[in-house]
């Protein structure tokens, strides 16, 4: 047995000492791994400390370690379920509301997008038109969309916050898709609502790093995702007959998807029961505000 032996390499980990241990019987330097309380340690002949240290030096630079990977962030999903059957009811219920005339209002008329009003100063018509609907396949679609994007959303943010920022960001797509178009553009529909809570959901996810962070596919994979949903879906035939109102989807993702990279900077606080029930209040009151102010501005024009 040699007596002057060295120790070139040490760890805890008894697999980084036989790795290297298979890098010395490559070369043909004699070597020995010596295991211990605290790991184990790989020496060599004093003769051959020198290259061995040279060599596994060189090993180390050629393998460095992988590097740490992001996470994904653990998030608690909440219950989604109050506001999409809110939404539902809500959707159902102005339907029903509209076809029936009642309070002899033509709900069309005082809801719809309408350019120039809106740049008039009837902002409401912005939240209104949300809940309208031309026939009942239109109402149908954005019922089902509806309810499955904003299902997502609500276990994210909570039904409260996910349907205030769902309303408030398909009004914010309305208002500048009109300030984008010509003054005599006119347009109702929930499916406004509907892409800027697909926005809602990709801009949160991507931002809060819901995702996988190991890869650069996977950090943007929200952000491609929402946008190829969109062009699948939001962009209907392009006919000049076609009812898709292409702008304000387009809008309405972008307002959501600013909105969903907001709201991730405060996701710690999304959780509390408090701010969900303000939430839910707000968006109940401001739809109900609208439509309210767009009943008086349709009885002060019949009577002027």
């Amino acid at each position: 047995m040699i007596d002057d032996m060295r120790v070139v390499f040490e760890s805890r980990n008894r697999r980084a000492c036989s790795d290297r241990a298979l890098v010395l019987t490559s070369l043909q330097i004699p070597h020995q791994i010596v295991d211990d309380i605290a790991g184990c340690a790989l020496v060599v002949p004093a003769e051959h400390s020198a290259r061995a240290v040279d060599e596994l030096r060189l090993y180390d630079e050629e393998n460095p370690p992988p590097r740490p990977t992001r996470k994904v962030e653990p998030f608690a999903h909440q219950n989604a379920t109050p506001g999409v059957v809110a939404y539902v009811l809500v959707i159902v219920g102005v339907a029903w509301l509209a076809g029936a005339s009642y309070f002899g209002l033509d709900w069309l008329a005082a809801g719809r997008v309408d350019g120039e009003l809106i740049r008039a100063g009837e902002w409401w018509r912005t939240v209104t038109a949300l809940t309208l609907h031309a026939d009942l396949r239109h109402l149908l679609g954005n019922i089902v969309f509806g309810a499955f994007f904003g299902l997502f959303a609500g276990r994210l943010l909570g039904p409260g916050v996910a349907w205030l920022a769902i309303v408030l960001m398909g009004a914010s797509g309305n208002a500048l898709n009109t300030l984008l178009l010509e003054s005599t553009h006119r347009s109702i529909g929930a499916s406004t609502a509907v892409f800027a809570a697909l926005g809602l959901l990709a801009g949160f996810v991507w931002r809060a790093r819901l995702m996988s962070q190991e890869k650069w596919p996977y950090r943007i994979g929200p952000i491609v995702g929402g946008f190829a949903l969109l062009m699948f879906t939001g962009t209907g035939d392009g006919g000049p007959d076609s009812r898709t109102d292409v702008g304000a989807h387009l809008m309405g993702f972008l307002c959501g998807l600013t909105g969903g990279m907001l709201l991730a900077l405060v996701r710690d606080e999304l959780a509390e029961r408090r701010w969900q029930i303000v939430a839910a209040a707000l968006t109940a009151l401001l739809v109900a505000i609208a439509w309210i102010a767009a009943f008086l501005a349709r009885q002060a024009a019949a009577i002027m």
